[in-house]
């Protein structure tokens, strides 16, 4: 792991790999980098693979507030920091609205996105039937509250279809996506959530100048297909690949398929 210093003195952990085109892997919630070892051990020989832990997560220091904005504010400091310059940035789940929040911030730096299973709204509500219903969300938070490490372990369990992953497999995630990196305190992981449930991007898609490839597993029950299916037709330069029989994490299950279409993504 390496570590920058923000401008508060705070520290961002992040791992990297490679050398080449910059591609930036930013986690989802209550995740880490450490979810991405594979990538980096699989795309390090063609491109400079960088992943950080978002503030509170893995192993970067907690910030006082936990909102898209926050998140995003702490990577432009690291970007700029790092002068990485035309980056392809993969925002996988809350990651993927981390950086619609980032890009009008950063866009000089930025090539093309990869939004992977994300959402540009992540409750369901009026006019948006493409989300999780507030009321089980509001029930996530009083299991975190009630027993985190549980309602965690229910939630990861949650990424995957039915006869998506054999029981070596998912072993094997568990071992380097979870217990190598670092669950966040439960006050950080409520935050977060909290800004999941109230979080509205669908007003910023059109301002999205950028190449964007849409990833998303068709079966997921965290962010439903149809959240995949509006980025993809309100984002102005995208494209977009769906994947029969997955869930809310291909690049684990699949991970040789997903790679190679983020190798391949080179706008």
């Amino acid at each position: 792991m390496k570590s920058w210093r923000l401008a508060d003195s705070r520290h961002l952990a992040y791992r990297e790999a490679g050398s080449g085109r910059p591609l930036v892997l930013i986690h989802g919630w209550a995740m880490s980098s450490a979810v991405f070892q594979e990538a980096l051990e699989s795309l390090g020989g063609d491109l400079r693979v960088l992943a950080p832990d978002l503030r509170g997560h893995g192993r970067s220091d907690r910030g006082p507030s936990y909102g898209f904005a926050d998140f995003a504010g702490d990577l432009r400091h690291w970007l700029e920091g790092l002068d990485l310059e035309d980056a392809v940035l993969v925002g996988w789940s809350m990651g993927g609205q981390v950086l619609l929040e980032l890009f009008p911030k950063v866009r000089h730096r930025v090539a093309g996105m990869v939004l992977m299973n994300s959402t540009p709204r992540f409750t369901a509500g009026p006019g948006w039937p493409h989300g999780l219903p507030a009321g089980q969300v509001k029930t996530m938070a009083r299991n975190l509250r009630r027993d985190y490490r549980r309602a965690m372990e229910e939630f990861f369990a949650l990424q995957f279809a039915e006869g998506e992953l054999s029981r070596e497999r998912h072993r094997r995630i568990v071992e380097f996506a979870v217990r190598a990196g670092r669950l966040p305190e439960p006050e950080v992981a409520l935050a977060a959530l909290e800004s999941l449930r109230e979080g509205d991007q669908r007003g910023c898609l059109a301002g999205i100048d950028c190449p964007t490839l849409v990833l998303h597993g068709e079966l997921d029950p965290i962010t439903p297909a149809g959240a995949g299916r509006h980025l993809a037709e309100h984002l102005p330069l995208s494209r977009s690949v769906f994947f029969p029989g997955l869930g809310h994490a291909p690049f684990l299950s699949r991970p040789r398929e997903v790679f190679e279409l983020w190798r391949e993504f080179q706008p």
